[in-house]
């Protein structure tokens, strides 16, 4: 079997063809070279790609192109030189435009912009490790949305999951008898929510916790010190003004979507 290469040739960056293009090569057992040409954005310049490719033995052409006129001019060039070419994306936005009846928009790199959620997500998760547990008090400004409430509220799991989402979230511990950060009395109140829960449901979570991280147990006075702990966490979020969620029997999905309500 003679070496093939493969020449991936993209208005964009071609990720879409290579990733079609290693698929095909994986199914011949032997390792064949990919060459990415990107950027082809214009018509003259689909002359260079036939350049390059034409003097390879065993060259074929895969390539994506949102300009159906791109397409059908690298097709014909191809054609003409005898190199083999498959038009990646071609037959499925014509499957898709019959199908749905709507003409597709042609934009170059679509799948790369929509991807920016993705970034989105990554900036949002970072923006939570950073601003985790009263972390980062001086950026609290920056944050869409600030949880607060005593320790065992599923503060930091549910700024993880909000995070993941997409929102800049910060979270900062109500603690007994210590004033929170200024800076929390300082922004949006809307953007804050006061996670409580229920007194037995909270005493429950921190002894099984407690349970599992030490291996012993809360001692008899536990529940009137969760009370006391609820009862300063509620007159913090009465200074606050801020909207208040409780998250006892709840799932983290459940209470983030609750959040998430009160927020839009």
């Amino acid at each position: 079997m003679s070496q093939a290469t493969i020449y991936v040739v993209s208005d964009s960056l071609g990720e879409t063809a290579e990733l079609v293009a290693r698929a095909a090569a994986s199914q011949f057992g032997e390792q064949m070279s990919v060459v990415r040409l990107p950027r082809i954005d214009k018509e003259e310049r689909l002359d260079e790609a036939i350049a390059q490719a034409r003097p390879t033995q065993g060259a074929a052409l895969f390539f994506t192109f949102a300009d159906p006129r791109l397409r059908n001019r690298l097709r014909q060039l191809a054609d003409d030189a005898g190199i083999p070419s498959v038009d990646v994306l071609g037959p499925a936005l014509s499957a898709l435009e019959c199908a749905t009846g709507t003409v597709p928009e042609m934009r170059a790199g679509a799948m790369r912009q929509a991807g920016r959620s993705y970034e989105r997500r990554i900036e949002a998760l970072e923006f939570a490790v950073a601003h985790d547990d009263g972390k980062g008090t001086d950026a609290l400004d920056e944050a869409e949305i600030v949880l607060v409430g005593v320790s065992r509220t599923s503060k930091t799991p549910l700024a993880m999951y909000l995070a993941y989402k997409g929102w800049r979230v910060a979270n900062v511990p109500i603690v007994l008898g210590i004033e929170p950060p200024r800076q929390l009395f300082e922004i949006d109140k809307r953007k804050i929510v006061g996670l409580v829960a229920d007194e037995k449901f909270l005493v429950e979570v921190r002894r099984q916790r407690l349970s599992e991280l030490a291996g012993t147990r809360l001692g008899k006075g536990a529940g009137s010190e969760v009370i006391e702990e609820l009862e300063y966490s509620r007159r913090i979020m009465r200074r606050l003004g801020c909207r208040v969620v409780n998250v006892t029997r709840h799932t983290i999905e459940e209470t983030a979507n609750q959040i998430l309500k009160g927020i839009a």
